[in-house]
């Protein structure tokens, strides 16, 4: 039998030994540092969908307008504002309402702001119509509220009857009523003797569109 001195000291030790053990793991707890990773930024968020060799038709209005082809689209709609960007160029071909083709157009680079239907195309920008024109820029705006493209970068538009360059572009989606500012080029001599020739122009003295979207403001500009 265990004498009762020997009794008596375990029954000091064992109650010091557990309370620093308890002290120990106590004391580890509030030692202990919580790993977390750095904040996404919004610029980094991935997108949430991306689709390579895209081959596919665009409707507006239940009606079938462009048909869009490039080797990657990416969605995201995390970045704001969300958007569409077409990194590896694009191509577009544009029709009637009968689906014939109208126009084609291309770009290196495009981004499409969804919520605005606001394009931005950019890098080597062409433009061909069945009428002839020929449009080049290094970056274009295509307003889909408004139904025009603008650009506030050297342009250069030619036609089968003049060649025209300048600084400000604007013209409706279908490139029949153009202008352009800041302008040099060749005209024909009917161009200057009868009025009735001159594209029609849209009337820019009414919207602000840098209040909207980060577009452009149209000016009062000399008409061709």
């Amino acid at each position: 039998m265990m004498s009762e001195k020997l009794i008596s000291l375990l029954r000091v030790v064992v109650p010091l030994a557990l309370i620093t053990y308890h002290l120990s793991l106590l004391t580890s707890c509030a030692e202990a540092q919580e790993h977390t990773a750095p904040a996404v930024n919004p610029e980094d968020s991935v997108s949430v969908m991306t689709t390579y060799g895209v081959n596919t038709l665009i409707s507006d209005s239940g009606v079938i307008k462009y048909r869009i082809v490039t080797e990657r689209w990416d969605v995201n709609t995390v970045r704001q504002p969300s958007r569409w960007e077409f990194m590896k160029g694009i191509f577009f071909e544009q029709f009637d309402e009968q689906f014939h083709v109208q126009a084609y157009i291309q770009a290196d680079t495009a981004w499409y702001f969804d919520k605005q239907r606001l394009w931005k195309l950019r890098g080597r920008v062409n433009i061909r119509n069945v009428k002839g024109l020929i449009y080049t820029s290094e970056e274009l705006y295509w307003d889909g509220i408004r139904h025009e493209f603008y650009s506030t970068v050297f342009s250069r538009v030619v036609t089968p009857e003049r060649t025209m360059e300048g600084t400000y572009f604007r013209s409706d989606e279908k490139m029949e009523h153009y202008m352009v500012t800041n302008s040099k080029g060749s005209f024909l001599a009917s161009d200057m003797d009868d009025e009735e020739e001159e594209p029609a122009t849209t009337d820019t003295s009414e919207a602000t569109p840098e209040q909207e979207y980060g577009r452009p403001a149209p000016e009062k500009r000399r008409k061709y």
